[in-house]
Order: structure tokens, then C-alpha cells, then sequence
């Protein structure tokens, strides 16, 4: 499916392009794709000279799920101190927490093709082999316990989502959920910030190298491309934003 896409980069940017063809879920299960994508990289940082590749101008790059890990690789890089340092991320529409999924973009496109709201946490669900009986539990964010509430509300909260973003139908939720410790026990490793990469703390994403992030109006991962946005260049990491007005998920 990515052949013509990473033929066209190579072509496009006079670039060497490596793609991962990491192993897939549910046979072999999360979190064995971070770690081939990491071994991969760290491969290719390594070697770079061998495939005429200058090592200070390797960037890592992914779309959707790929966006994810992508993110994960490179906020996994920072504290290496053995290889070169990254010249950049670029994240194509990425999925990035599991902490909120009643922001705008997810209330606004949750009927959206082809990621569909609730399709988004059953894949995620899949993915992490848990039972999909949980969705509902999720979606009204009865899987977080107030302490992590609280720490996470600095950084996934709707109210740091531009106002010109909000205008397409959103409602601002004003009832608290009820927490179950069950549900939360059940879905832990979605916290992990390889699953969720805006949850990485405050001392990882200050390292970050300068990134690109695209997002598309029509998609529920909208605004998880915007918060990591903003959570980026409050750390003085410099951000390229392009955003595609009449773009959806999958759109590239």
C-alpha cells in the first residue's frame, strides 16, 4: 500500500527513504511494532553511511498508527547519547493519547470515513488485544482515575484547542465521568506514552527534535496533532503546521 507513496518521497525530496515493514498485531502483540521500528532506526542511524546517507539529516517519519510510533521512536531517541541526534519528526494526521475522546475533532468527525470515532478506540483496543467491551466505558472517560485526570488535563484539554476549530458543532462536556477501577485496570498499557505519546513527560518532549505535523479538518485525530502542537512549542521546539482545510483521515 506505501510502495508508490515512498517511491514518490524518494523521487520528491532527493531523499534515501527506509520504510519498516514492522510486524503486525494481533499475531504479534503490542508493543513488538515500537520495538521494530526502534531497532530499524537505530539500524539505519548506525549505518547510515553505508546507503550514503549524511546521519545528522535522518528523520523519521509515519502517518495514522505510523504517526504514533513515529513519535514514540523519536521521543525513545532523546536520551541516546551513542547515535546521532535526529533532524526531525514529521507526523501525518497521528493518533497521540487515549486520555479524552470527547474533544472537538471527535465530536465533530465521529461519523467521518473511514476513521470513524468508535473505530478509532476499537482498533486501539485490538491492537493491545483487550475486549472491545469497554468502548462505551472509554469514550465516556470513566477509564482514568482523578489523579491522572488532573495531571493529564495540562496537556489534553479542549480548552487549548483554537476557538476557530470549535465552531462546527461542539459541546463541552459538563458532567464528570465515574471512574471504574475495573475498566482502568483492563486498558492501563494505553497510558504508556509508546501508546499514547502526548502523555510522555515534560523532560523527554523538551528534547524533542524540530518537527512537522500535519492535520486534516475531517478527522477525528485533528486535534491530537494541535496539542502536541502546542505541548511541543511551549517546550521551544520549533513546529511546522500545515493543515488541510478539506482533508480527511487517510487523506495522503
Amino acid at each position: 500500500a506505501y510502495e508508490r507513496t515512498c517511491r514518490y518521497f524518494a523521487r520528491k525530496t532527493n531523499s534515501v527513504v527506509v520504510s519498516v515493514g514492522y510486524r503486525l498485531a494481533p499475531e504479534h502483540p503490542y508493543p513488538t511494532q515500537f520495538q521494530d521500528c526502534l531497532t530499524a532506526t537505530i539500524h539505519f542511524m548506525r549505518t547510515a553511511q553505508d546507503y550514503g546517507v549524511d546521519p545528522s539529516r535522518i528523520i523519521v517519519c509515519g502517518d495514522s498508527s505510523g504517526g504514533t510510533l513515529t513519535a514514540a521512536v523519536a521521543q525513545a531517541l532523546v536520551t541516546r547519547r551513542d547515535l546521532p541526534k535526529l533532524r526531525a519528526q514529521i507526523l501525518i494526521y497521528p493518533y497521540l493519547q487515549c486520555v479524552d475522546f470527547n474533544l472537538p475533532s471527535y465530536q465533530q468527525n465521529k461519523g467521518v470515513p473511514i476513521l470513524l470515532k468508535e473505530r478509532t478506540l476499537a482498533l486501539g483496543l485490538k491492537y493491545l488485544n483487550k475486549d472491545l467491551s469497554v468502548i462505551e466505558a472509554i469514550l465516556n472517560g470513566s477509564h482514568i482515575p482523578e489523579d491522572l485526570q488532573l495531571k493529564y488535563q495540562k496537556w489534553v484539554n479542549p480548552d487549548y484547542i483554537p476557538h476557530e476549530f470549535k465552531t462546527r458543532g461542539y459541546k463541552p462536556s459538563t458532567t464528570q465521568p465515574l471512574f471504574s477501577k475495573e475498566v482502568y485496570t483492563l486498558v492501563k498499557p494505553m497510558f504508556e506514552s509508546v501508546f499514547s505519546p502526548m502523555l510522555a513527560e515534560d523532560s523527554v518532549i523538551a528534547r524533542l527534535p524540530e518537527t512537522f505535523i500535519l492535520t486534516c479538518e475531517f478527522d477525528v485525530l485533528r486535534d491530537d496533532g494541535l496539542l502536541y502542537k502546542k505541548r511541543l512549542e511551549d517546550h521551544g521546539i520549533k513546529v511546522t503546521w500545515c493543515h488541510l482545510q478539506e482533508g480527511f483521515h487517510g487523506t495522503v
